[in-house]
This record gives structure tokens, C-alpha cells and sequence, in this order.
């Protein structure tokens, strides 16, 4: 990548100045409203409703709960911890290093794979308003422009990283707002009806849909090494963040549903509804919001892919070089250009499509082994003080659990398999820098 002459100073793991504790509460909210709001919520509203009609709304509700659970685990699993990391930090913790490491391994291979693949829907979108760009040549310039951009940005600064994710999370919410603000004049309340009750498979299918949608929230706790104080803002931003996510997405439903026709059959539900009561432009605007939205998506997965590795270095379990910190910028240099040029070679290869699998089990077990760390953490002497209690926190942290084994019970084999092929990857790679550690060690 051309950013790595200006970017990289050779001294930089040797100066190792520190992480910069600027990330401020709402910089943590943004994070999280960057991290659930991708493109998904612009064409769910269509799959559920043909699954579940009007009860569509109540499986919104009903997926908001469950979700609500591992939320609160995350919540209060986080206010024991300051250091950057998250859900690998929590995971080594409570049950050891070579669990840890599982762990991280595959929430960065996860957030990797979810760069890749948001990063190659974005060219499509801006087809909408430049149809050369989504195919051939300007496709690749502008996924390597805009890789090469947020990688800048993040390298040189948590601060400017964190400005950039504020201001695309506005961007986002206000296409959305005037979405739902407009629409709520335009509703035809005729289109209601619950006269008839959904299938026990429907609703099932449809929470199970909706579950990754309201996913990315733990993406604001993994930087907490540069937050200005982690244990009393995380728990906080990820209730904040997730308030503003289910209201959003409750209110965009009933909006779908009572001005859009043939809701269920529409692939663009958000675009189209928008189009019966603001004309052209309000589709131009969904569409516009799109783009902002998988942005503001790409700019967080990489701040926060970027620290799992840095996380996993930091505690030895990586080579040191990726631990390095650039020292005017004070980032983590070497792990975000690592982890966005692997982005990078993946999307115009188009080989991650064969690992995007690995998402879905690799953020289940993300959550069941947090939620599994409440529990661990409580009735350890000598853990972290936690700063955030949750009421009845046990019965959550089991219940939350309880969801992820469900979840995971619909995953396919090849889910499973690919995902298995992946953390043994993983593990190669932690018992061959462990070796070459061990090596070194003994020729000194």
C-alpha cells in the first residue's frame, strides 16, 4: 500500500509511546451505531415481512430483547477491563491464553472478512449514481482509494479516526430520520392487519435474520485501551447505541409496511418506500445513505480489526511488530496497514466470499464466550472490579448463552467446518510463533 513509506517511521516499536486515551462517550456511542448499521437494515425490512407479515414489528421487538441480553453481558464484562482488546482481553482472562487467542483470532478473521465484503458493496451502490464505477477498473480504484483513505486516517490518529466515525454516523442517521419522520405522514393505516398469526418457523426465521442486523455493537468495546475511561463509558455507549438502533429499526419497519406496497417482494424496500412518498430523490437519498452507512461500517471494522491483532501482539501471542505503536501518531500503525492490506487483497480477488461464513459462528461464539466470562469473573476472587452491575446478571449471562447455542443450532455444516478449518489456522500460527519465541530465547 502507498501509505506505508509516510506512515511507518522505523522506530516505531522501539519508541512505543502508548496508546492515546482521547475516545470520548459519544465517540463510543458513534462506534457502535457505525458497527450495527451497515447495509442490512436497507433490505431486511422486505425478507422479514415475507416471512411474518405485520408481525414483522413484533419479531423486531422480540429480536431487540434477545439481543438485549448479550448486550448487557458485553456491558458489564467491559467495565472490568481498560486495556485494548475486547472480547479476546475478556476471553483470556477468564478462561487462558490459548482460549484467548481462539477468540480474537477469529473476531478479527471475522471483522476481515465483514471488511471485504462491505467494502466490495460499496462500488455497487455508488453505481446508483455513477453506473461506471461499480464494475472493472474504477471499481478497483475506488476500493483501493478508499481502503488506502481509512487506513491514512486511522494511522494517524484514534482522534481523526473517531471524528470520522462521528460524522458518518450522523450521516447516516439523517437520511434515516427524514426516512421515518416523512414516512409517518404518508402511512395508510388500512395496510395493518394481524389477523393472521405467523408460523412458528416464520418467527423463528425472521428473529434469526434480524439477530445479525442488530450485531457490530461489540466493536466499541475492543479499543478500549484508547477511551478516556473505559469501565464507566462502555457500558453506557453500548445501552445508548443499542436504544438508538432498536428505535430506529422499529420505527423504519412500520414505515415499510404502511406506505410500501408489495413490501415483501421488493428488493430495495427502504429505496422504494421512500420513492412513493418523496419522489426520485428519496430514493437518491436511501441510496446516498447506503453508501455513508457501509463508510462509516468500513471505517470502525478496521479501527477495530486493527486492535484485536494489536491486542494479541501486545500479550505476546503475535509477533511483537504488530504491537508497535508509530510514535508521533501514537496508533497501532503496524496492525491497521496489516490488517487493511489483507482487506484489501481479498476484496479485488474476491476470494473472502469463501470465508464469509465464518462470520456468523465466529460472533456467536464471540458472545457466548462473553457472556460465559460474567459468570466466570463474578465468582472469581481477585478479577477486575466491575463498574457496571447487571441486575440479575447470572440468569442474563445463562440466557444470553442459552440464544448463541440456539443461533448456532441453524448454522450449516459448511459453517461449522469452515469455521473449525479457521481457528486451526489460528492455532498453527499461535504454536509457530510460540516455537520461533522459544528458539530465540534459547540461543541468547
Amino acid at each position: 500500500m502507498t501509505v506505508v513509506p509516510f506512515l511507518l517511521h522505523p522506530m516505531a516499536a522501539a519508541s512505543n509511546p502508548g496508546l492515546v486515551r482521547s475516545l470520548r462517550r459519544w465517540d463510543l456511542v458513534a462506534v457502535v451505531l457505525n458497527g450495527v448499521i451497515g447495509a442490512g437494515i436497507f433490505g431486511l425490512p422486505s425478507r422479514v415481512f415475507a416471512l411474518t407479515a405485520d408481525y414483522s414489528l413484533v419479531c423486531f421487538a422480540a429480536c431487540a430483547l434477545c439481543v438485549s441480553l448479550i448486550v448487557l453481558s458485553f456491558a458489564e464484562v467491559a467495565s472490568r477491563f481498560s486495556g485494548t482488546g475486547g472480547p479476546y482481553l475478556f476471553a483470556r482472562e477468564a478462561y487462558g491464553p490459548l482460549t484467548g487467542f481462539v477468540v480474537g483470532w477469529l473476531v478479527w478473521i471475522a471483522r476481515v472478512t465483514s471488511l471485504a465484503a462491505n467494502c466490495s458493496l460499496l462500488p455497487a451502490y455508488l453505481g446508483f449514481f455513477f453506473p461506471a464505477a461499480a464494475s472493472g477498473l474504477p471499481r478497483a480504484i475506488i476500493v483501493a482509494g478508499v481502503v488506502t483513505a481509512l487506513a491514512a486516517v486511522n494511522v494517524r490518529g484514534v482522534r481523526g479516526a473517531a471524528d470520522a466515525s462521528n460524522v458518518m454516523a450522523v450521516g447516516k442517521l439523517l437520511p434515516l430520520g427524514v426516512f421515518v419522520i416523512a414516512g409517518l405522514f404518508f402511512m395508510q393505516p388500512g395496510r395493518f392487519s394481524f389477523a393472521a398469526a405467523p408460523t412458528y418457523h416464520g418467527f423463528a426465521q425472521s428473529v434469526l435474520l434480524l439477530v445479525y442486523a442488530f450485531t457490530g455493537f461489540e466493536m466499541a468495546v475492543i479499543p478500549a485501551g484508547e477511551a478516556r475511561s473505559p469501565g464507566r463509558d462502555l457500558p453506557r455507549a453500548l445501552l445508548m447505541g443499542m436504544a438508538v438502533v432498536v428505535t430506529f429499526y422499529m420505527l423504519i419497519q412500520l414505515v415499510c409496511i404502511g406506505t410500501l406496497p408489495g413490501l415483501g417482494g421488493s428488493q430495495r424496500p427502504l429505496a422504494d418506500a421512500a420513492a412513493t412518498f418523496l419522489g426520485t430523490w428519496g430514493a437518491a437519498m436511501i441510496t446516498g445513505g447506503i453508501v455513508v452507512s457501509l463508510a462509516g461500517n468500513l471505517n470502525v471494522l478496521i479501527l477495530a480489526a486493527s486492535r484485536v491483532l494489536f491486542a494479541m501482539a501486545e500479550r505476546d501471542d503475535l509477533p511483537a511488530k504488530l504491537a508497535s505503536i508509530h510514535p508521533r501518531f501514537r496508533t497501532p500503525a503496524a496492525a491497521v496497514l496489516a490488517t487493511t492490506a489483507i482487506m484489501l487483497i481479498l476484496t479485488l480477488s474476491g476470494t473472502f466470499i469463501h470465508l464469509l461464513t465464518l462470520s456468523t459462528i465466529a460472533r456467536l461464539a464471540t458472545y457466548f464466550a462473553t457472556c460465559g466470562a460474567l459468570v466466570v469473573l463474578r465468582r472469581r476472587e481477585g478479577a477486575p472490579v466491575a463498574v457496571f452491575h447487571v441486575p440479575g446478571g447470572v440468569f442474563v449471562a445463562f440466557a444470553g448463552m442459552l440464544l448463541c447455542i440456539w443461533l448456532l443450532s441453524s448454522s450449516s455444516l459448511r459453517e461449522a467446518r469452515d469455521t473449525m478449518l479457521a481457528a486451526s489456522a489460528g492455532l498453527a500460527v499461535y504454536w509457530l510463533h510460540r516455537k520461533i519465541r522459544s528458539a530465540r530465547v534459547l540461543t541468547r
